[in-house]
């Protein structure tokens, strides 16, 4: 007997033209519900998502049917990933069927669902609903049985998770009714190919004939209509994200990670700055509420959030989609409240984790421009103090300007003022500077520099604090000042290329002040000493040492650095055990978005966590590539009783130890 069978078996032909009438009316009315969203996330201002259209569209095909995303962790990710595969998987089928029964058998009166390729397609829808129920299931046990901490639970939940086991279930019953009346007894070889459907089969297998036919067409339209239903709910639930998710890959940023808006300060009709109400957002930022899953990923590797701070990324999200549809001139900044927002380190690791494509740093960024630009607020006092001395002195502290290169006299440096003919400008920074602990590793990289040959050049007293701290805290007018100062300065030298030994400076000279004319290329140190080494210019020693390593946010999920530094340190001899979050999953060590310069007076203190997981490892070394985390890594150690158990030092350090004497 052929293997194949008939696809409207029982509930006969007439049933497609009602059939496709109903299908398309569901279609219609969920397309009228997303339409009726529109109006919504038009409150927002302009913005254009929808350049570079080819790229966009692979990236959106990646991470959708790839859900790249989706799957990277395993905290319910994979059960997402199998799921949403092997719920494609039937869609497809059932796209295939119809093709067959409605296209291709009216038309040529071929059959290709017949012999080994029906066996195969057979089994293989089978075994992808069977996967697709318990791949449901594991999400149900996460979500209403174990139910992490943090993991919100609304009624779509409910909903959305009944509905879609009983489109799977009811799927199976009646492929089980079906085969119980002409498989199971008539051609048991072909229903081996069904293991699902053989399974539900022998639940009918003791109904009489006109029983069984009654309850397969009964069980035929009840998952019709469930399928209606789940087209129709799609946008009047959180069913909807799977459109503004997939949509929301598409309309994700293409400019280099960290792009902050450049505010044009001398525009004089511009009445508001930052984001106040729902219509300062842009289009973008009240769509990313919609394109949220809730899934808490972002909430639960946010370095405030886990040392209970008033921040949840998802949370702040959330209420800004419940503003626009409920509240739209409502205070956005009450809602979330300054104490969350002052919170943020701007570490991206909720962006850099978001299955979604949610940009959460930027809409704090701008709600603190408004706090500080419109209502001159701060974190603290001790923040309005350090920004006070940033513009009157060009650092955070307070140090004269005269006094800002003399920790260099000792050193083989070049003042730019006095000999501008080097090799690089190094960016010192205002850390490196002043800070003593910090000025051991700027001498450091220039012993190194000297050791390759390389004649370093500094703007000593004309350097000025790069201003990545205040503009993240909101100071755009103080940013925008301090920055070009400095570019002035580096362009009347006729620079040729700048290295830093700070991220942030490194961020900001080299993506921020692009905006402002500055086109020098900018190098971050440890990626400067790797191609030294590489190049055969600095040699070193090895000396065997076991460490752990910290990537800095602003090297790492910033500006994708993680190789080069853990290199230079191998070639130093280093054996590296790496901590549980490392890489582009590294926690912050709390000094990012401006709270290098505030007191971290909520919550316990964010380097004491991360210093316990350096700790954790076994390691008795932690090394770090910034002068803000070897800061707070040397305070966390003393706060977190780890003295005695772990030490911190930077990567010039090991390096400047094991140069070569040639």
């Amino acid at each position: 007997m052929e293997a194949t069978r008939h696809i409207y078996w029982n509930v006969g032909h007439s049933v497609v033209i009602p059939m496709y009438l109903m299908a398309c009316a569901a279609i219609g009315w969920m397309a009228w519900g997303f339409w009726q969203r529109l109006p919504l996330w038009r409150q927002g201002k302009s913005l254009n998502r929808c350049d570079n259209y080819d790229l966009r569209v692979k990236r959106m095909l990646a991470e959708v049917y790839g859900q790249i995303k989706v799957s990277r962790v395993t905290d319910g990710g994979l059960f997402h990933a199998l799921f949403f595969w092997s719920f494609l998987l039937l869609f497809a089928g059932t796209l295939v069927i119809m093709i067959q029964a409605d296209v291709v058998t009216p038309l040529t009166h071929l059959n290709i669902l017949s012999g080994e390729f029906y066996n195969m397609f057979s089994l293989l829808l089978d075994l992808a609903g069977i996967l697709a129920i318990i791949m449901l299931a594991g999400l149900f046990i996460r979500r209403f049985v174990i139910q992490p901490k943090g993991l919100e639970i609304v009624k779509d939940d409910y909903l959305v998770l009944q509905l879609l086991f009983a489109i799977l279930i009811s799927g199976f019953l009646i492929e089980g009714a079906r085969m119980a009346a002409t498989e199971l007894h008539q051609n048991p070889e072909l229903a081996r190919f069904s293991p699902g459907g053989l399974l539900a089969a022998s639940l009918f297998a003791a109904l009489e004939p006109d029983a069984l036919l009654i309850t397969h067409k009964i069980l035929w339209w009840f998952h019709f209509v469930l399928v209606l239903g789940f087209f129709a709910a799609i946008p009047r639930t959180k069913l909807r994200h799977l459109f503004t998710t997939a949509a929301n890959a598409f309309f994700a940023p293409l400019e280099p990670k960290g792009t902050i808006a450049t505010i044009n300060l001398e525009d004089e009709t511009v009445e508001q700055f930052g984001v106040t109400t729902i219509t300062d957002l842009t289009w973008k930022d009240i769509f990313d509420a919609d394109a949220c899953t809730s899934c808490k990923r972002c909430q639960e590797c946010c370095p405030a959030y886990r040392t209970d701070k008033p921040l949840s990324p998802m949370k702040m999200v959330k209420q800004l989609g419940e503003y626009a549809e409920n509240n739209p001139g409502g205070n956005l900044i009450e809602a979330v409240s300054q104490e969350a927002l002052w919170s943020c380190t701007t570490c991206r690791a909720c962006q850099d984790i978001c299955p979604a494509n949610v940009e959460h740093v930027n809409k704090i960024i701008e709600m603190r421009r408004s706090l500080t630009l419109m209502e001159g607020a701060f974190p603290g006092d001790e923040v309005r103090t350090a920004v006070n001395n940033i513009e009157v002195n060009g650092n955070p502290f307070g140090l004269a300007y005269a006094a800002r290169g003399d920790w260099a006299a000792s050193h083989q440096v070049s003042i730019m003022g006095q000999d501008s003919d080097v090799d690089i400008l190094y960016f010192v920074g205002c850390y490196a500077s002043i800070d003593k602990r910090n000025q051991i590793i700027a001498g450091n990289f220039i012993k190194i520099c000297a050791a390759a040959g390389i004649k370093v050049g500094i703007l000593g007293k004309e350097e000025k604090c790069c201003g990545e701290p205040v503009r993240k805290l909101g100071n755009e007018y103080l940013y925008q000042m301090t920055a070009t100062e400095n570019i002035e300065m580096i362009k009347a030298y006729g620079v040729k290329k700048i290295v830093t030994t700070c991220p942030h400076c490194f961020n900001t000279l080299a993506r921020d002040y692009r905006d402002l004319g500055l086109a020098i290329p900018v190098e971050h140190y440890s990626t400067y000493i790797h191609t030294l080494l590489m190049s055969g210019r600095l040699h070193l020693t090895p000396k065997p040492f076991p460490f752990t390593y910290h990537d800095s946010c602003y090297l790492g999920r910033y500006m994708d650095i993680f190789d080069q530094p853990r290199a230079v340190l191998a070639q130093a001899g280093g054996i590296l055990t790496e901590m549980d979050r490392h890489g582009s999953d590294s926690f912050c060590c709390s000094a990012g978005g401006g709270r290098i310069i505030a007191e971290e007076k909520l919550g316990s203190k964010i380097s004491e966590l991360r210093v316990k997981m350096a700790t954790d490892t076994g390691m008795p070394l932690l090394v770090s590539n910034c002068p803000f985390c070897l800061s707070m890594f040397e305070d966390g150690i003393k706060t977190g009783g780890a003295e005695g158990k772990l030490r911190v030092r930077d990567l010039a350090e090991i390096v400047a130890e094991r140069i070569t004497n040639s």
